[in-house]
């Protein structure tokens, strides 16, 4: 069975179930991709800004450690670290949320071609040394701190919930002598040991002899009824 592509010069089918005047029901198509390249073009400009200016505020000159560039990438792979885990667990059903801090913010403040370019004039310079340190420690730290970013969320978002001392060991709650070992209502003679006129002598006697009247009754019906029988 060979199944046509649609080209471009005619437009894609649309599910027959999907009435297109409800907006419910429209809602239900696939969205399409300009949410998202919005999202990573807000995301981008803000975050190459604020690079910039920490470049601006931080400037060095060709041929020396560039500490700027290494803080940026440092803290922004710290920080992407970070948003993965919560991207996993927090926020895994928003579709915007990782294109936005993701891809755009920590993306454009990111930055490899600076690193690059800073590398390129540190050996212009003719500080080889200086561009191999800073080529060296700049993938080291990076990496380490995207390790340490998603360890420290993954730890914070699996903490178990503080606990209250007041609750857990309230004397009043717990160790009440009041509440656990109050003789009025545990060992209260009145309530376990009662013996006053309800257990009296006088009334056992009188209730077995109404018992052994029953029974004489009985009997005393029981022969006339064999009186009868005769």
């Amino acid at each position: 069975m060979v199944r046509s592509v649609p080209s471009p010069s005619h437009p894609r089918p649309v599910d027959p179930d999907v009435d297109l005047s409800d907006p419910d029901e429209r809602a239900e198509l696939r969205p399409g991709p300009w949410p998202v390249l919005g999202a990573i073009a807000v995301g981008g400009a803000l975050g190459a800004l604020a690079r910039h200016g920490l470049a601006v505020t931080f400037p060095h000159e060709p041929g020396d450690f560039d500490g700027a560039t290494l803080a940026i990438n440092t803290s922004g792979c710290f920080l992407i670290g970070v948003l993965m885990e919560l991207v996993a667990t927090v926020w895994a059903g928003r579709r915007l949320v990782r294109p936005f801090l993701g891809v755009g913010v920590l993306g454009g403040y990111t930055t490899f071609s600076t690193y690059v370019v800073d590398v390129q004039q540190s050996v212009d310079a003719g500080a080889v040394d200086t561009a191999l340190v800073f080529l060296a420690v700049s993938v080291v730290a990076a990496l380490a701190a995207v390790a340490a970013g998603s360890a420290l969320a993954e730890r914070a978002l699996r903490r178990d919930p503080p606990t209250d001392p007041g609750l857990i060991a309230d004397p009043g709650l717990i160790a009440d002598p009041g509440l656990i070992a109050d003789p009025g209502l545990i060992a209260d003679p009145g309530l376990i040991a009662d013996v006053g006129p309800d257990l009296s002598p006088g009334l056992s006697a009188d209730t077995h002899a109404d018992a052994g009247g029953g029974a004489r009754d009985c009997d005393g019906g029981g022969s006339g009824s064999g009186g009868g029988a005769r």
